[in-house]
């Protein structure tokens, strides 16, 4: 854990929340459900973020070999575990409360399978790269729990993913600037998180409920999401006398890139998605070892 030198944590132009979903069930992958608020027909995207999610998967379901391109995918386990393999020869397991920031940069092709009985649960984002970082080499960063930088003061534990809190930073590099944080506040508690003012940032709800924005907000409960609007930090109580509030808090700056996304591939022109297609079909550019390559998940099915 990197400490850093304390911040103001005073929040002066709090933002409101300026829309609200709920994230209702869907089928993805093969068996799987998921969860999705950004990326839906009523959000296709919230500039950086295209996807989130929160999916629940159980055996033999689950995201077999599958490409990407253009984006980073996030991922952060809330109970069980998933195993991840790609044409790169990568292989690894996210535990609960464990992490995977994998920038698929100019191509990977991968698959993502449950690696315990029972239902394995977690949050996937899909962050949006600039037009200058799409086609960089793939790249990996992976955290167990325990590896994660937390922190509780006042009644607030805070899990910095990325970015900083209450004083802590996370030691994973983001490509487009982005901050994912993890709270959890006692009954009772209350919590102002400065977030910067040029960003995009919104909460999803987790467990329990809470009130964000501002104190005269309705409550809000779990699998929701609140799309926040301007301001310089975000506002939250937990007003329960006897139950915990969950969240996840995240943040990025906007891009303001034009997007243009087939499926798995998110690029800015559609030429750039045509020979993205032509890439994969003729194993190029990236996708060289698609050729030959497949999932031991997939092998053993």
């Amino acid at each position: 854990m990197e400490e850093t030198e304390e911040r103001s944590t005073i929040v002066n132009d709090p933002r409101p929340v300026v829309r609200k979903f709920q994230a209702r069930p869907q089928r993805e992958g093969v068996g799987a459900v998921v969860r999705r608020s950004i990326g839906r027909f009523e959000l296709k995207y919230f500039d950086p973020f295209l996807v989130l999610d929160e999916f629940s998967v159980s055996a033999p379901a689950g995201f077999p070999d599958h490409p990407h391109r253009g984006f980073e995918t996030v991922t952060y386990m809330l109970q069980g575990s998933v195993t991840h393999e790609d044409f790169e020869g990568h292989k690894g397991t996210i535990d609960a409360g464990g992490l995977q920031w994998m920038t698929a940069g100019r191509g990977i092709v991968h698959s993502e399978m449950p690696a315990a009985s029972g239902v394995q649960i977690g949050l996937q984002i899909w962050v949006n790269l600039s037009s200058k970082h799409k086609m960089i080499e793939p790249r990996y960063q992976e955290m167990q729990s325990k590896d994660i930088a937390e922190i509780e003061k006042n009644g607030v534990k805070v899990r910095v993913i990325a970015g900083e809190a209450l004083g802590i930073k996370s030691p994973i590099q983001t490509i487009t600037p982005t901050m994912f944080l993890d709270f959890t506040l006692k009954p009772g508690a209350k919590l102002q998180q400065p977030v910067p003012k040029s960003w995009n940032s919104f909460v999803y709800v987790l467990e329990g409920q809470g009130i964000f924005g501002h104190s005269s907000s309705s409550p809000t409960s779990s699998h929701h999401l609140l799309l926040l609007g301007l301001g310089d930090g975000l506002l939250v109580w937990n007003k329960s006398s006897t139950k915990a509030l969950r969240f996840v808090l995240v943040g990025g700056k906007p891009l303001d890139e034009p997007v243009v996304q087939f499926g798995p591939f998110v690029m800015n022109t559609q030429d750039e998605i045509d020979q993205t297609i032509e890439d994969l079909e003729n194993c190029v550019n990236g996708f060289e070892r698609a050729k030959y390559w497949q999932s031991q998940a997939n092998i053993d099915t």
